[in-house]
């Protein structure tokens, strides 16, 4: 049997490659005949540059930017030469992830995405004219506007990087640099791969569906909601007529802040989708982004079934992560999907119409995910053996 192991990372507790690894090592204990191959995976968050250097080769170049809270954190680009010239690869989560806030420091109203800006800052340095930057697993709420900050927005000292709380009282006038940041960034082509699809605000967007997982208590969320509302509409404002215009909404004022602000990935990683947005960067699914640049769709030809994962498995994996990205193209391929996660928090009906054929949890009660992380290795190792006895033929 032909055996695709192809994972995200799980969390902070094992990198994709890691996660691989132990995968086929826990199948091939089960099922020593099988022919197991590994090909790690991300979506835009952490991962993102390992993975895709992996793929593509080229040069790593270490950095030291602005991490959530002020603090230098060290970061790592990735640099591609090609025959139309230089693309640099950076990872949001080196500047703005979760692990680099304590947990009893985490408030996504006070943390700042300044440090992405200086990512872009220093690609363009290298002479990167096409940056791509993944989005995915911040500790941020302010939508990009301490990345802009960073970036070079000529804006009072203090008002857009010291987090999302603070934005509610920006207004247009704030903002009259944007248009001239836009312009200084236009001869850079951005591409933005985001780890989600959902939108600036809204239920599933960046305050309501992921502020709470970064420290913020159903009040700060409401607040931050309003507040990134608030700043969205002072941004793009103050850009005007240099947005490009919405044929379908026509002339009327909030056309250009509903595309923007309404777009698929716009929230992704605390809303720096929409930020980045506003500097004319192009949002792109960071999971099918990552799988084309590896070749999934030719690996997934070539099995007769994919194993695939995460840390939790849960709502946010059907918007854009990697599990939804790998059963979707698993069909096009007539192989089932199989997903081993750290746990498992959707439904049979849920995993049917994202075109998973089943999903294994390596910690089903408390005790057992308290295990798991204790020594992830050896419990997701025996997951996928116990998985291998059922699926090997």
């Amino acid at each position: 049997m032909r055996v695709l192991v192809a994972p995200d990372t799980f969390g902070s507790v094992l990198t994709a490659r890691e996660v691989a690894a132990t995968v086929a090592a826990g199948w091939r204990l089960a099922a020593p005949g099988d022919d197991v191959t590994e090909c790690p995976l991300a979506d835009g968050g952490p991962g993102f540059v390992d993975t895709l250097h992996a793929a593509l080769g080229g040069e790593t170049v270490p950095v030291t930017v602005t991490g959530p809270l002020g603090a230098p954190a060290p970061a790592v680009l990735l640099v591609v030469d090609g025959p139309t010239g230089r693309t640099a690869y950076v990872e949001s989560a080196h500047a703005v992830g979760l692990p680099l806030v304590p947990v009893e420091h985490r408030d996504p109203t006070r943390t700042s995405s300044r440090g992405v800006g200086d990512l872009l800052v220093a690609a363009r340095d290298l002479g990167a004219r096409r940056v791509v930057v993944g989005l995915g697993g911040s500790a941020t709420n302010d939508a990009g506007a301490g990345m802009l900050v960073a970036a070079g927005l000529d804006v009072l000292p203090g008002l857009l990087d010291q987090g999302g709380g603070p934005l509610g009282a920006v207004t247009a006038a704030d903002l009259t640099g944007l248009r001239a940041l836009r312009a200084r960034w236009r001869d850079v082509e951005l591409v933005v791969a985001v780890d989600v699809d959902v939108p600036l605000l809204g239920l599933t967007g960046a305050s309501a569906g992921f502020a709470a997982q970064k420290g913020a208590t159903p009040e700060q969320a409401q607040d931050l909601e309003r507040a990134l509302g608030a700043f969205a509409h002072a941004a793009t404002t103050a850009l005007a007529d240099d947005l490009r215009p919405d044929l379908l909404a026509g002339a009327r004022p909030t056309s250009a802040a509903s595309r923007l602000t309404g777009a698929p990935g716009a929230g992704a990683a605390g809303g720096l989708g929409f930020g980045l947005a506003l500097l004319g960067a192009r949002v792109v699914p960071g999971a099918s982004f990552v799988a084309d640049h590896v070749g999934l769709d030719a690996r997934l030809a070539a099995s007769d079934v994919v194993v695939t994962g995460e840390g939790r498995l849960d709502w946010q994996s059907l918007h854009g992560k990697v599990a939804a990205e790998v059963a979707e193209r698993a069909l096009r391929h007539g192989i089932p999907t199989v997903v081993v996660a750290g746990e498992v928090q959707v439904g049979r009906r849920e995993l049917s119409a994202a075109g998973i054929t089943a999903a294994y949890a390596v910690g089903e009660t408390p005790d057992e995910v308290r295990a798991a992380l204790a020594d992830p290795v050896t419990t997701l190792r025996a997951r996928a053996e116990r998985v291998a006895r059922t699926w090997s033929r």
